[in-house]
Parts: C-alpha cells; sequence; structure tokens
C-alpha cells in the first residue's frame, strides 16, 4: 500500500522537493536558536557590549525571516502538492466507476460511492503533504536537539529523553486503533450518504405516502450510527491526547527539577540552562505533533485503504488485449447460443438463437422478466453473456473495443434520464460536438419543436434534477432526439415511446419508422400497436424464443403472440 501511495507522489517531484528541502531548513534553524541564546548569556552579556548583542539580536531577527518565509512555502506548496494527489486519486477512482459495468451498479448504492469518491478522500491530502516531512522533521528535531543536549549535559540529556519510548509506543498503538475506527466511520458515512440519497431522490414518493414520519425515523437511526462511531473516534483520540500531554509536560518538568539542581551544584551555567529549557521545548514541538499525528493520519490511511479496495476491483466487462476498433457496422446481428445469467447465478436466458439481418427491424414481446431487455443489453455489452457469443457482421462483440462498439449503437431506454442543466446540453449528449444546425434538425425531428416554443429560455430552459421539470413525454422526446443526434448504424429503442399521448405516439413513431430505414433496429415493446411495421416480431417468454414472425403471420398462428395481442386490446 505504501509502494502505491508514493506513487502518486511521482509527477510533483519538484513541489515535494521544495516542500521537504524548505522544512528540513526551517527545522534545522529551530535548533539553532537555543544555541545563539546559550552564546548570548554565557558570553555575549558578561562582556557588556550592547553592539554584539544588538548584533545577535539582528542575526535571531535574520533568522526568524527566513523562517518566516519557509513556513510560508511549507504550508502553501505542501497543502498543493497534497491536494494535487488527492485531486489524481479522485480522478483515477471516477475513471475506474465509469469503467464498471451494469452489473456493479445493481449491487451498489449510490450515496456509498459518493462517500468513496469525496470524504474517504479528503484526508488524503493532508498525510501526503504532511506525512513525510512531518516523520523526518520529527525524527530529526528529536534525534538533533538530543545530541545538542547530550553535548551540553549528558545526565540532564538522558533525563529528558528518557519519556520518548512510551510516547513512540502510544503513537503505534492509538494509531492501529484509531485507523480501525476511522474504517467504520468511512463505512457508516458511506451508508449515511446512501441513505441521504435515496431519501432525496424520493422525496416525492415518500410526501405521496404521507411516511415522512417513517423516513425521519430511518434517517436517525443511519444519523445516530454515523454518530456513535465519530464518538468512539474521539474518545480514543482523547485518551491519546491526555497519554502525550502528560508524557510531555513532564518531559518540561524533568529539565525544571534536574536543571536546577545541575545549576546549584555548578555543573551547569545559566545559559546552558536557560538553552536546555528552549531544546526541551523544540525536543517536545514535534512530540506535540503526534497529536495531530494521531488525529489526522488514521483518517487518511483508512480513506486510502477504501480508495485502493475500490480501485483493485478489476471491470467484469473490458476490453480484450487486441479488441479492434469498429468503424461503420452494417448491422448484421448473431445471438448464437446464448445463455445469460446474474451474479447470485438467477438464470435470465438459455441457449438462445437468433439471426438479424441488417436493416431489419425486430421487436421482441412478451411478458415481463422473460428476458426481453436483457437480451437487449448484451449486444452493447451492458452485460456479458455467460456463454455463447454475440457477433456483428460476423465479428464476436467481445473482441471489438468497447467504446467503438457502444458508437455504433443508439439507445433510447425506458426511464430516461436527463442531466441537471439545459435542454440543449441534453439533447447534444447525443452527439457533444453537434452543431447548432444538428442540434435543432433533431429536435425538428422528435417533435420537440412546440415543447420548446412554449419553455420561457427555450433551448436554453434549465431542465432541473434529473429532468423534473419535463413532463415524461417531453423527457422521452429529448432521449429521441439524443438518438436522432447521434444517428447510429444500430438502433434499441426500450418502449421509446411508452410515456407519450396517442397523439404524438403516432407523430413519434412515424420519425422512428423513418430513422430505421437502412439500420438495423431492436424493439422492447408492450404496446403491441406500435410494433405492427415490425418486419419480424419475436416472441419472448421463460423458454426463451418460442414465436417469430410477422404480425400477420403470428396472428395466424393463433398461439402465443395472438393471446397477448387480444388480451392487450380486450382492456
Amino acid at each position: 500500500m505504501l509502494k502505491r501511495f508514493i506513487s502518486y507522489y511521482k509527477p510533483y517531484k519538484g513541489l515535494f522537493i521544495l516542500d521537504f528541502s524548505c522544512a528540513i531548513i526551517a527545522g534545522a534553524l529551530e535548533l539553532a536558536f537555543p544555541i545563539v541564546v546559550n552564546q548570548v548569556i554565557d558570553k555575549i552579556m558578561p562582556k557588556n557590549d550592547w553592539n554584539l548583542i544588538i548584533t545577535a539580536c539582528l542575526s535571531l531577527l535574520f533568522f526568524y525571516a527566513v523562517n518566516t518565509g519557509l513556513q510560508y512555502v511549507v504550508v502553501t506548496f505542501g497543502h498543493m502538492l497534497g491536494v494535487n494527489m488527492e485531486t489524481d486519486m479522485r480522478r483515477d477512482l471516477y475513471a475506474h466507476l465509469q469503467r464498471q459495468p451494469f452489473g456493479y451498479y445493481d449491487n451498489q448504492k449510490t450515496g456509498e460511492l459518493m462517500s468513496r469518491l469525496t470524504t474517504d478522500l479528503f484526508e488524503i491530502s493532508e498525510v501526503a503533504h504532511h506525512g513525510p516531512e512531518d516523520i523526518f522533521i520529527t525524527v530529526m528535531t528529536l534525534v538533533g536537539s538530543f545530541l545538542i543536549m547530550l553535548n551540553t549535559h549528558v545526565k540532564l540529556a538522558i533525563a529528558t529523553a528518557i519519556l520518548v519510548p512510551f510516547i513512540t509506543i502510544a503513537l503505534v498503538y492509538f494509531n492501529k486503533k484509531m485507523t480501525r475506527v476511522n474504517t467504520d466511520i468511512y463505512h457508516n458515512l458511506g451508508e449515511f450518504n446512501a441513505g441521504i440519497e435515496a431519501s432525496v431522490s424520493g422525496i416525492r414518493v415518500v410526501q405521496a405516502f404521507a411516511n415522512e414520519e417513517h423516513e425521519a425515523s430511518r434517517f436517525e437511526t443511519l444519523n445516530q450510527n454515523y454518530r456513535q462511531s465519530k464518538l468512539k473516534f474521539y474518545k480514543v483520540m482523547g485518551v491519546s491526547s491526555a497519554y502525550n500531554y502528560l508524557l510531555i509536560r513532564l518531559i518540561n518538568l524533568f529539565v525544571l527539577f534536574f536543571g536546577a539542581y545541575y545549576v546549584i551544584n555548578g555543573e551547569l551555567t545559566n545559559g546552558q540552562f536557560v538553552a536546555f529549557i528552549l531544546l526541551s521545548n523544540v525536543f517536545v514541538r514535534p512530540i506535540e505533533k503526534v497529536n495531530n499525528m494521531i488525529e489526522s493520519y488514521p483518517k487518511g490511511i483508512a480513506g486510502f485503504k477504501r480508495f485502493i479496495e475500490e480501485i483493485d476491483k478489476e471491470p467484469a466487462i473490458q476490453d480484450r488485449p487486441n479488441a479492434q476498433v469498429v468503424h461503420e457496422l452494417k448491422g448484421d446481428i448473431l445471438y448464437d447460443n446464448v445463455s445469460f445469467a446474474y451474479e447470485d447465478s438467477t438464470k435470465v436466458l438459455n441457449n438462445i438463437s437468433l439471426t438479424i439481418k441488417p436493416g431489419e427491424t425486430v421487436a421482441f414481446v412478451g411478458p415481463s422478466g422473460s428476458g426481453k431487455t436483457t437480451l437487449c443489453n448484451l449486444l452493447p455489452r451492458f452485460y456479458d453473456v455467460t456463454s455463447g457469443k454475440i457477433t456483428v457482421d460476423g465479428i464476436d462483440i467481445r473482441d471489438m473495443t468497447l467504446n467503438s462498439l457502444r458508437d455504433q449503437i443508439g439507445i433510447v431506454q425506458q426511464d430516461v434520464f436527463l442531466f441537471p442543466g439545459t435542454l440543449r446540453e441534453n439533447v447534444a449528449y447525443g452527439k457533444l460536438e453537434a452543431t447548432e444546425g444538428e442540434i435543432l434538425k433533431a429536435v425538428k425531428l422528435s417533435h420537440l419543436e412546440k415543447v420548446i416554443d412554449s419553455l420561457p429560455e427555450g433551448l436554453d430552459t434549465i431542465v432541473g434534477e434529473r429532468g423534473v421539470k419535463l413532463s415524461g413525454g417531453q423527457k422521452q422526446r429529448v432521449a429521441i432526439a439524443r438518438m436522432f443526434l447521434k444517428n447510429p448504424p444500430i438502433l434499441i429503442l426500450d418502449e421509446a415511446t411508452s410515456a407519450l399521448d396517442t397523439e404524438t405516439e403516432q407523430v413519434i413513431q412515424e420519425s422512428l419508422f423513418s430513422l430505421s430505414e437502412g439500420r438495423t433496429t431492436l424493439i422492447i415493446a408492450h404496446r403491441l400497436a406500435t410494433i405492427k411495421h415490425a418486419t419480424r416480431i419475436v416472441v419472448v417468454n421463460e423458454q426463451g424464443i418460442v414465436e417469430e414472425g410477422t404480425h400477420e403471420s403470428l396472428m395466424s398462428l393463433g398461439n402465443v403472440y395472438k393471446n397477448l395481442y387480444d388480451a392487450q386490446f380486450r382492456e
């Protein structure tokens, strides 16, 4: 883990060297101050020479001025180093999450992932900045001040340092304990964030069912769990802080008591005694830092552990080593003995074989849970087949790069997601570099013009969180506009017109029909009246594909499809 942490310093070697060097020089100058004071008291003051005293004081002032500049560099550029490393880790984690397939998100909570992207990495910058320099400066200051004290008076130096081993033991013990506690805190915070995200996202459902009290009770449970974790952390920190405080004050007391004894006995001069007191303050200063280290470092270490734990999860779906970039696929699709089961072994598809010719419009119908959507989700590799294979234009889709494969497929899903922002931005998501003319053409083809004309800011209207300011039908048309803009050779329409009124649906169906000409189109439909034009209708149920043909041929068979059709229109 340490090696991986250090790897994040590599892009910022210059910043690290600058910060570390300035910290070392500042620490060395701190050690020089007591020596200068010793010389002023024992050698300069007895001479009663004000010029020498003023010169010594000006020298100290110069040291302080230099140290002030060094402190500025350490604090400013050191934190810049830490923030840069935190940013890089967050970027790596976000890129990692983007590579994860649908199956990964089926088992994750959004709030938990948000916590890993944000809170888990907050303390990383502090550890990255202070970690190396604090450890080095602590050791350097302890050893340096001890050697100077040892050179001044051996017995007093030993009396001063005798408590250091006890502080070291405490550091190791409390650091381990608080790292474990912080791991629990991050876990509980993830659960807390997940609960908040669910409650806020579902606030309309909560209010519709008047379940505010139930949600408040659930929130209170999450809130209390997080509170208990933090209280446990601060209890451990309190014991650690009190323990170190006592030992540090005992060090000062030992210096005062034994130093006074040696001065009275004539073994120590007044200047040496004052220098010793100053050195003891320098000696205990890094020890006082230990309290900050024990509070901050375990948080950073726990956060980095969770970061590593997450980033080490290999995406279940990724490019093969020699995957090829594909361009302008024709849309000749073959499902060859395809089976699929979720991670919990729930089987959805079993040995499905299906051929779809270029330019065909194939509609999938059947009861909910029969695998219609899964069949279509396997094509862009949102999930990978458990066995068998899917080819497009004779190439196994697993031998294509994910980006190039998905670039050839346009999808309008049943659950339309709109991003916060303007209507224009959401339409342009289908082709990020689209011109204004292309956007307007897509708007026209999806019959969004009247909607835009009715909005106060037109295309620049803010749609709200998840498009809350638009109706279901309007959101569906935005999703269709994206597809017109993308203009791919393969289309997947997952209930693409399900949220539209009958009149609008007819208009959109005409647009979709014209768009599907010359393209391979897969349609998932429950409303059978919308798929009569399909080249072929495939009927799917728990047994797999049970019927396929045109609307007329399937109706004449008088079996599964006709029963579905009759049942729907009797309603």
